[in-house]
């Protein structure tokens, strides 16, 4: 019952505009982050419907009244999820109402005129502006090969239907359920599943072999690409997925530097990178700016990536809704945020060897993105923006020469959350004369 428990405490916080959902995830002390996460996230995104069959059931009525937000989570696993995973006198009281609840589902389908469940979400005015988020998945190569996991899910019963050739192949794909998967045609070691595909109980993903991540936070570390055995900074790592990805790309060889403030956070983060086989890495629990860009035990770093806090805006819609401010009081956020990543990202390009630094947020807004990178250069001319990954459908936009050099990623254009991806490079001395 302490999932329900936690993930409708963070409801009741996000209505009250407290926070950003993955903050008050990692914040809440609860065991499984990622489970957590994807309850909140699916309850979120069928919360219009889930009230509508709340209302119709009358399920809050009686004695023993059910709070609003523990009845969506309760009323999202029953109804649209894995089935109830609790006891007590609350699943109790759902499963008293299970037939009255399905049935209103039902009528609300004929209502709809719709046949599934994402048509209705959509009919509904939820959160689906485009095709659903398929199950991106990377095979993490400090512990196995694309090969072996090819050969694994083979064996499980799945089919494999070779490399994807275009995105419009993965958001048909994203529209099938089912036993069936692609690899994907950006991001190396990316497999892609139907979106209700569940790994959170599947051994290769207990035991590090696999690593749950989106495809667009797979790109920070992919178009960093340092060199075996190179010296990294993570400059704002925690919960580590991109700090995994890295000791990969390194081969677990070479060093991985990697800073964060928040305590839970890193500790979260410290067991992610045991269980995948991390070992090149060194934990901070410090602001990277206030690590001196002149000790001697940073004069190897070459490779830097810089992911700091965001508006997080780049995330589902309906999330989006719930949590981002408006008006005056979202242009104040905006503007700290923003003053503090280009600190952040200045903060890294004053270290001596370093010769590649990306930045990356989870933002969609220009404050964040492209004016934060035009700024950076004006600041710092030895640097200049790296065209990367030409064959990226979705560009920066165009408010200053060159930002089509940078990447945005949203779920229409490229089927991933929002993001923005920069990479600078320190100019060679030919190109400073």
């Amino acid at each position: 019952m302490a999932l329900y428990q936690t993930a409708a405490g963070i409801l009741d916080r996000l209505q009250q505009k407290e926070g950003a959902v993955k903050t008050l995830v990692y914040d809440s002390g609860y065991k499984n982050v990622r489970q957590l996460y994807a309850l909140l996230c699916e309850t979120l995104r069928y919360s219009t419907v889930i009230e509508e069959i709340i209302k119709s059931s009358e399920l809050l009525r009686g004695p023993k009244k059910l709070p609003m937000n523990l009845a969506k989570v309760l009323v999202y696993d029953l109804l649209f999820g894995k089935g109830l995973q609790c006891g007590g006198r609350w699943k109790s009281t759902i499963l008293a109402h299970r037939a009255r609840l399905q049935a209103e589902l039902a009528k609300l389908k004929v209502k709809k005129k719709v046949s599934n469940n994402q048509d209705l979400v959509t009919s509904m005015g939820g959160s689906l502006d485009g095709p659903a988020l398929p199950r991106y998945v990377r095979v993490n190569t400090l512990k196995t090969s694309m090969d072996d996991v090819l050969t694994y899910f083979k064996r499980q019963g799945y089919t494999y239907l070779g490399k994807a050739r275009s995105i419009k192949e993965l958001i048909d794909f994203g529209q099938k359920s089912g036993k069936s998967f692609l690899q994907d045609l950006h991001i190396p070691n990316l497999l892609v599943f139907p979106p209700s595909t569940d790994f959170h109980k599947d051994s290769l993903y207990t035991a590090g072999h696999l690593i749950l991540q989106d495809k667009a936070s797979c790109l920070p570390a992919l178009l960093l690409d340092p060199p075996v055995g190179s010296c990294v900074i993570d400059a704002c790592a925690a919960p580590g997925n991109k700090t995994s990805h890295l000791a990969a790309i390194v081969q677990n060889k070479g060093k991985i530097f990697a800073f964060d403030l928040d305590t839970k956070r890193l500790a979260t983060m410290s067991t992610l990178l045991l269980r995948a086989g991390v070992t090149c890495q060194e934990l901070a629990n410090q602001d990277f700016l206030t690590v001196s860009p002149c000790d001697p035990k940073y004069q190897k770093v070459s490779h830097i990536l810089v992911d700091p806090s965001c508006s997080g805006s780049g995330m589902p819609d309906r999330m989006r809704v719930l949590t981002e401010e408006s008006g005056s009081d979202q242009d104040e956020r905006l503007q700290a945020l923003s003053a503090f990543q280009r600190r952040a990202v200045s903060h890294a390009l004053r270290f001596p060897s370093v010769q590649y630094v990306v930045y990356s947020t989870c933002s969609i807004h220009q404050q964040e993105d492209e004016d934060v990178v035009k700024d950076i250069l004006e600041q710092h001319p030895d640097f200049r923006l790296v065209n990367v990954l030409p064959m990226w459908p979705a560009r920066g936009l165009n408010t200053f020469p060159g930002s089509e050099c940078c990447l945005r990623a949203s779920l229409s254009e490229t089927l991933t959350n929002g993001f923005f991806v920069a990479l600078f490079q320190r100019r060679s001395p030919e190109e400073k004369r």
